[in-house]
């Protein structure tokens, strides 16, 4: 078990640069700082701090342990206001983004409910399918689709989509229905951003470059082009399940299928949610999974 005595003491020496300073912040004596920082000292057998008349500073040794002592610190803090927040009432503004056609299926319906239940709370939405800066922006909050690319935000999965490969039924019967990715070279695809669909293959994830008579940056025109018979077209669940379901679009090569890609709640590094934003995430990934 780790002895947590005089870390305290050893951090606000550390930023205070005076034991006097550091004891008047902790309201304790001076002695008793000194005391607890030369026991660590002696627990790490290490010197952590020069001490002249006049100035306290670190040692090489000190700065390394100040940054992980700060960190600690830090993330007990957020720990305990995690909890101390929990019963706080969310009020005030959000300000979030989401990709445009997830945001109006899915997020914003939940935000608008989430209204309802809080109505103290004001949202900004600006729905976007361009990854929009978080800091630089001011958002508290962004929805993103699949596979994260900036590491420098925190994230929370809030639920998983499927992408589907699909056709009309119209289209099979005039066309016939691939079997294999390499068949897909012989049929009509719709392309959007991309000009490759993703699958799996043998245990392996697979980009297989498709062409076509059409390429929208917009799922809902795709997915029209698609029930009038002009192509096949891969697109994620929410844009497709309803087709799927009754019928009017027709799944295939599901044995190729990808795996789930996540849905997720970011939010910049350096930013403790919120309790407003804290109970907005917990909503959305509640609410999410039922869909």
């Amino acid at each position: 078990m780790f002895d947590w005595q005089g870390i305290t003491e050893f951090v606000y020496v550390a930023e205070t640069e005076s034991f006097t300073k550091a004891s008047a912040k902790l309201a304790i004596s001076t002695a008793q700082v000194s005391r607890q920082v030369s026991q660590l000292e002696r627990r790490l057998n290490t010197k952590l701090l020069y001490r002249t008349t006049r100035k306290v500073s670190l040692t090489e040794e000190g700065q390394i342990f100040y940054q992980h002592c700060r960190s600690v610190l830090d993330g007990l803090t957020a720990a305990e206001q995690s909890i101390s927040q929990r019963g706080q009432k969310p009020q005030g503004k959000i300000k979030l983004t989401a990709p445009v056609t997830y945001g109006e299926q899915h997020i914003l319906p939940l935000v608008n409910n989430f209204i309802k239940q809080y109505p103290e709370v004001t949202v900004v939405a600006q729905l976007s399918n361009q990854q929009l800066d978080l800091v630089d922006q001011g958002f508290d909050l962004a929805i993103r689709l699949g596979k994260l690319r900036d590491s420098s935000l925190m994230a929370k999965k809030l639920a998983s989509r499927t992408s589907f490969t699909c056709a009309s039924p119209q289209y099979i019967v005039e066309h016939g229905m691939p079997h294999t990715l390499s068949e897909l070279e012989q049929h009509n695809c719709l392309l959007g951003t991309l000009d490759y669909w993703r699958f799996k293959e043998a245990g392996k994830g697979r980009n297989i470059r498709v062409s076509g008579c059409i390429r929208y940056n917009n799922g809902k025109a795709l997915v029209d082009a698609a029930l009038k018979g002009l192509g096949i077209v891969q697109l994620p669940d929410y844009y497709v399940q309803q087709y799927l379901k009754d019928g009017t679009l027709v799944s295939m090569l599901e044995q190729y299928a990808e795996t789930e890609e996540g849905i997720w709640a970011v939010y910049p590094h350096n930013r403790n949610l919120s309790p407003k934003v804290r109970v907005l995430v917990d909503y959305l990934q509640q609410h999410l999974n039922r869909t």
